[in-house]
């Protein structure tokens, strides 16, 4: 047996003990091979390393993510993410398939990357249906089985639409799930799931559906994990009180950790390594923090050769320099070093090579003062609104009522507590326009816009006057796509994404500057959430509760009845 590389005097993660062991490791040909408390030294490896009693845990594996909310791709990811440990990642496409259809998904599986990238089946393309909202790609039942031959492929991604798995058997979801189950009768499928309980949770199970990474609640986390649901934690629910369910019920076995977005700024922070420290921090052992961002996640994905510390794995592991803060000190790809602690993120020269016509992909008309003039036919002053009323953290929005005046036949949204919503159909099928009302969203005079508008990534501006929409609008045409903010007119801040609206080829370092400048741009204009990037681009998420905004419409996200903007016995918008 060739040994390639030793590495002598480490305190080795023990996964089935779930603890940590001063031990000598040694690989062959990018896998581990003898790991001992004996000296391994007879073994002749061609390279040895001494670990100075530093700790040894496996790579990180995100098996609930999407590369396209850190808003880069496949080549450029893969090193960002690397120096935070991340050795392994599932990759759900949709937001790429929602613009380009199975052929953008093909694109983005070509890429060369140094991470192990498996992928999904894009599950919800469009999130709801077509007559609901209009997307650039469809993934039916034909791309689904098309997609099941290739090996890239480990699951079914996130299935949304709860309305069509729960009571509609003869559904596109439906369908998809009962494809799957008769070719890869095995295969995990991932779920969306959003706050049902009881009856409604068992029959979003009863589809096949076995897991739920939407925000979770110390409430629901044991009926769910008792009734066969593998839980994936995303940041906002790793709560003191969520990870308390956990550890005071040993439940650890039923769930992991995972990112599902970091955008392209925090991403120069951290990645999934910060969401192990804040689990630690809200009161799970750090030994089993690292059980949940290693075993458990390859278990469920049934990626039975990584996760672990032991013969035949592939040898993905870091070396801390400090266990208490996970201090990662350096990271090991197949047995070979490819970041240590201080180095710079060296990005290749070479990067993925999309069709022209993908950086061309933004088609809607330029929009003028007249389009943001709302004719109401009524013989009111005022007419009552349905109004989308957003939290300040997460991502859940409420339906409200407010009076809204109407002068000279207009609805007089300008001089009113509220902002203008708007989304406009960008793939050149049928020009839709669509209006919403917010409340006070911000509070100076400006606007914000993005095509980065889950999941349809149609053009959706929001301002409070109609001079800082058609500022936002027309930059975003320009730039064909990206984040832009304005204030009084005038451009604070943009974030362009010219690949499909949707992407960036920069270093994560300049891309993740152009989008803090965003973020700061929208707190200045009173923006405020936790993430205020997702939670602008997710009003537009049509299976989020609990009203959103498409093409079509604002819509009821559970109902999925669109709401009229103002009450029909109030008046007609005309």
């Amino acid at each position: 047996m060739k040994i390639d590389l030793l590495i002598k005097n480490v305190n080795v993660y023990n996964t089935v003990k779930q603890l940590f062991e001063k031990k000598n490791v040694t690989v062959s040909d990018g896998k581990f091979y003898y790991i001992s408390s004996k000296d391994l030294t007879y073994l002749n490896a061609a390279q040895e390393i001494d670990g100075q009693g530093r700790c040894m845990v496996p790579g990180l594996l995100d098996i609930h993510m999407h590369i396209e909310s850190s808003m880069t791709t496949p080549t450029i990811f893969s090193k960002a993410v690397l120096p935070h440990g991340v050795t392994t990642v599932v990759a759900d496409a949709h937001e790429m398939a929602n613009v380009f259809g199975i052929d953008g998904l093909t694109e983005f599986m070509a890429a060369e990357t140094e991470i192990d990238i498996f992928h999904a089946i894009p599950s919800s393309v469009p999130s709801t249906t077509p007559e609901l909202e209009t997307t650039g790609g469809i993934i039916g039942l034909e791309e689904v089985a098309e997609l099941l031959e290739d090996p890239r492929i480990i699951c079914l991604g996130e299935a949304m639409n709860f309305k069509g798995i729960a009571s509609e058997p003869d559904s596109l979801i439906r369908q998809i799930i009962d494809l799957c189950k008769e070719k890869r009768p095995t295969m995990p499928l991932e779920g969306h799931c959003p706050k049902i309980y009881e009856e409604e949770l068992a029959a979003f199970l009863y589809s096949g559906i076995s897991s739920d990474h939407t925000h979770q609640f110390p409430e629901s986390l044991a009926e769910k994990i008792e009734n066969g649901m593998f839980i994936q934690f995303q940041n906002k629910s790793i709560t003191p009180e969520n990870m308390a369910v956990i550890v005071e019920n040993n439940y650890y076995d039923y769930a992991c950790l995972i990112t599902d977005d970091v955008m392209a700024d925090d991403l120069l922070e951290g990645h999934l390594n910060e969401n192990l420290k804040k689990a630690v921090a809200a009161g799970v052992p750090i030994e089993q923090a690292i059980y949940m961002t290693t075993y458990t996640p390859a278990r469920r994905m049934s990626l039975n050769d990584r996760g672990m510390i032991a013969p035949g794995r592939v040898a993905d592991f870091l070396l801390l320099d400090d266990l208490a803060s996970f201090s990662i000190e350096e990271v090991y790809k197949s047995g070979k070093l490819v970041h240590k602690k201080g180095d710079a993120v060296a990005y290749p020269e070479k990067v993925e090579q999309f069709p022209a016509s993908y950086s061309q992909s933004v088609q809607c008309k330029l929009l003028t003062a007249e389009d943001l003039k709302i004719p109401v036919q009524t013989e009111l002053k005022k007419v009552r609104c349905n109004v989308i009323q957003k939290q300040e953290i997460g991502t859940f929005t409420e339906r409200i009522t407010k009076e809204i005046a109407v002068k000279d036949g207009f609805l007089d949204w300008e001089n009113s507590d509220c902002a203008l919503l708007l989304v406009m159909e960008r793939y050149g099928k049928n020009g839709n326009i669509a209006y919403a009302l917010m409340e006070q969203p911000i509070i100076k005079q400006g606007s914000i816009g993005t095509t980065w508008a889950h999941d349809h990534h149609n053009v959706m501006v929001m301002g409070n006057n109609s001079e800082d929409i058609l500022t936002a609008q027309h930059e975003l045409l320009s730039m064909q796509g990206g984040y832009v903010v304005t204030e009084h007119g005038s451009i604070k801040a943009t974030c362009p994404l010219p690949i499909g609206g949707i992407l960036s080829q920069a270093p994560i370092e300049e891309l993740g500057t152009d989008l803090k400048q965003v973020r700061r741009a929208m707190q200045d204009l009173g923006y405020k959430n936790m993430n205020e990037i997702m939670s602008f681009s997710t009003l537009s998420l049509p299976v989020s509760p609990a009203i959103k905004m498409t093409d079509k419409g604002m819509m009821d996200t559970k109902t999925q009845e669109f709401y009229p903007l103002v009450f029909p016995e109030d008046g007609v918008i005309v």
